[in-house]
């Protein structure tokens, strides 16, 4: 039998060679969903009864005591537009995840099973405008698992803190001014999150939404650019690889990088560094940000 040792160890292998473990569930429309391994805490049966909180979004069922933590219990279904699940009355379980240095608890249909698939094999979908889907992959069968933006949904459903703080503002406004900013995320959310704290720095900047529309990007304009910063989990190749790709390139090996991402436990800062990322910032804290960019450009 696997030791959790090497369970651990095979999951850190995954980060070194582009593919990430997901857990695919359903919810109320049966669809097949899937989630990052590394987010994931604890899944547990739903109780029947959660006491709702007031004045929350109609997705927050209320909260929950996970461990001496009272946690928001958000129904997955209702947040992304489909009809409830009705936890009260059938069997639900709940995905309790970390985000943004935070645990969410999610109401889900059913788990399923864990699968692996490289970011190469995860398309994100062109022409669709679904907000709150962000990838596409396949499980063995060949039915879609669709990959949530878990971040436009928080956003949506409890509010992601956006602005730099009065102090932070007042030491950051225009520092940035004559300097250039490659973005690279899948979620608009991130991605306007990101344009707003480094508009206001004074940085200009350009948003890209995969690495490879990145490397593109840097093959043309890279001496314009003086730090990038780079989500994690994208389809087509990860930060972690995106990264790599970037050390091994005469041209981008001494670029300025750094790892942003809602994957926040302390592995993938360690990672990040194997990778050659210049700094891990956990998603989203403006004030934090905006330090650590001013730690690697020189103003």
């Amino acid at each position: 039998m696997t030791s959790s040792l090497d369970e651990a160890l095979q999951r850190s292998n995954l980060s070194q060679s582009n593919q990430m473990e997901m857990l695919t569930f359903r919810l109320t429309d049966n669809q097949l969903y899937g989630i990052n391994v590394f987010k994931i805490i604890e899944i547990i049966e739903c109780p029947h009864r959660i006491d709702r909180m007031p004045n929350s979004h109609p997705a927050v069922k209320g909260a929950l005591d996970f461990r001496g933590n009272a946690l928001a219990v958000i129904d997955l279904s209702e947040a992304v537009g489909l009809p409830t699940k009705e936890y009260r009355d059938e069997l639900a379980y709940i995905i309790i995840c970390e985000y943004n240095r935070s645990l969410t608890a999610f109401i889900i249909h059913a788990p399923e099973t864990l699968l692996t698939r490289s970011w190469s094999d995860i398309h994100k979908p062109e022409g669709v405008n679904a907000v709150s889907l962000v990838a596409i992959a396949y499980a063995d069968g060949g039915e879609a698992i669709m990959l949530l933006d878990i971040e436009t949904i928080l956003s949506n459903v409890v509010g992601i803190e956006r602005d730099l703080s009065t102090v932070a503002m007042t030491e950051a406004e225009g520092k940035g001014s004559g300097r250039h900013v490659l973005v690279v995320d899948d979620s608009r959310t991130a991605i306007m999150l990101l344009q707003s704290v480094l508009d206001k720095m004074g940085f200009t900047n350009t948003s890209v939404m995969s690495a490879d529309k990145a490397l593109e990007y840097l093959e043309k304009e890279h001496s314009r650019v003086d730090l990038v910063i780079s989500d994690i989990e994208m389809p087509g190749m990860d930060g972690f690889t995106f990264t790599r790709t970037l050390r091994e390139h005469n041209d981008y090996k001494n670029l300025k990088v750094i790892l942003h991402s809602s994957m926040s436990n302390p592995s993938n800062r360690l990672k990040a560094e194997q990778s050659g990322a210049d700094k891990f910032v956990a998603k989203f804290d403006p004030d934090s940000l905006s330090e650590e960019i001013f730690s690697l450009v020189e103003i």
